[in-house]
């Protein structure tokens, strides 16, 4: 009789494996087919997430003005103009000061080559002229040997800088009309949506607006964390164009990890041709640290509060983005880790309500 349970729950339990595993391998098949699917519309969803990104940031000045009586296409118009100025403006503010002292810059940079020519070419590199000629005679020949390669790595730059053209502006005319009819879309998903679906999904959408609008501001205010830093350490040490290196590290904060090597890799050339190796090399030093500080202290601290997302799990987000789609996945990987606990905690609460209905109406 033993042996016949036995066998009876060791076959129960082989067809509870079973079926969860069937289930488990249909929602893995699922999640591929969204992948993929993801994939093939990427040049639509693209500017779709940067213009829900830009109108997290810019709708609170839409709902400002709505509020005192603007009509809706009114206000969405002068936000959106106001956010262009403003891209301009801090556009202007990095280039004009950097090109009106270009003639300043190049020589530094001839100097400071030259700086380092004679430094290798004393102890203890002792490197001669003749050897970083022939250095420079073969990369010259490799360079001529990769022309081909070198011109499809320059169209493909092109074409890259164009499609990012082509995806900004698709991203604005986005924006404005986010700006414009946003508050319309949740009572038209109402509508459209039979049964439960017509409660669950607004009030899931509703409560992700919410964790993008969280995103954006803490990705501010980290940026702003490391400019006035970054900031303080150019000024102190006397670097030039102190305000542009810092307009341009809050800036380069909402591009992860390539912003921030372009906006140190540029302070540390500047307080080279200007200050120095020594300063170049502190003003190096101050990245990393306030880098360093920001990764594994202030963006999990901040993000973490106003995202309701652990620490942990945003540096492994960020780390699982980077490793599965480069510098876009390090972008959206903690805005979409935030909307899948937003839907995660959603349904745990719709289940948890459930189960307390049952027991309430038993007692």
């Amino acid at each position: 009789m033993s042996a016949r349970l036995s066998s009876a729950r060791t076959r129960a339990a082989l067809r509870t494996s079973a079926r969860v595993s069937t289930e488990l391998l249909l929602i893995f098949v699922l999640l591929a087919v969204a992948l993929w699917l993801l994939g093939r519309m990427w040049s639509v969803v693209w500017p779709v997430a940067i213009a829900l990104l830009l109108t997290t940031l810019t709708w609170p000045s839409a709902r400002f003005l709505r509020r005192h009586g603007w009509p809706p296409a009114l206000a969405a118009s002068v936000v959106t103009v106001a956010f262009l100025l403003t891209a301009v403006g801090v556009v202007a503010l990095i280039a004009v000061p950097m090109s009106s002292q270009t003639d300043e810059l190049t020589d530094g940079v001839v100097e400071g080559i030259e700086r380092l020519r004679d430094w290798a070419a004393g102890p203890p590199l002792n490197i001669g002229d003749a050897q970083i000629t022939s250095a420079v005679d073969t990369a010259m020949a490799r360079v001529q040997d990769s022309v081909g390669s070198m011109v499809s790595t320059v169209a493909t730059g092109v074409s890259a800088v164009v499609n990012g053209l082509i995806t900004a502006i698709l991203a604005v005319f986005l924006m404005f009309f986010f700006l414009k009819d946003g508050p319309r879309f949740l009572p038209w998903l109402t509508r459209q949506l039979p049964g439960r679906l017509s409660t669950d999904v607004p009030a899931v959408a509703a409560r992700g607006w919410e964790t993008l609008g969280s995103f954006v501001r803490s990705q501010a205010l980290v940026g702003l964390l490391d400019a006035v830093f970054i900031g303080l350490g150019l000024w102190i040490l006397g670097v030039p164009l102190v305000l542009p290196l810092a307009v341009l590290t809050f800036v380069s904060a909402f591009v992860p990890i390539v912003g921030a090597l372009f906006a140190g890799f540029v302070a540390v050339l500047i307080a080279l041709v200007s200050n120095g190796l020594t300063d170049a090399l502190i003003v190096l030093a101050i990245i990393v640290v306030v880098q360093q500080l920001e990764g594994n202290v202030f963006q999990p601290m901040i993000q973490s509060r106003g995202l309701g997302l652990h620490a942990a799990v945003i540096l492994l987000a960020v780390t699982l983005g980077g490793s599965l789609a480069g510098v876009v996945g390090t972008l959206l990987a903690v805005p979409v880790a935030a909307l899948i606990a937003v839907v995660w905690n959603y349904v745990r609460d719709q289940l948890g309500d459930h189960a307390e209905e049952p027991a309430a109406a038993d007692a």
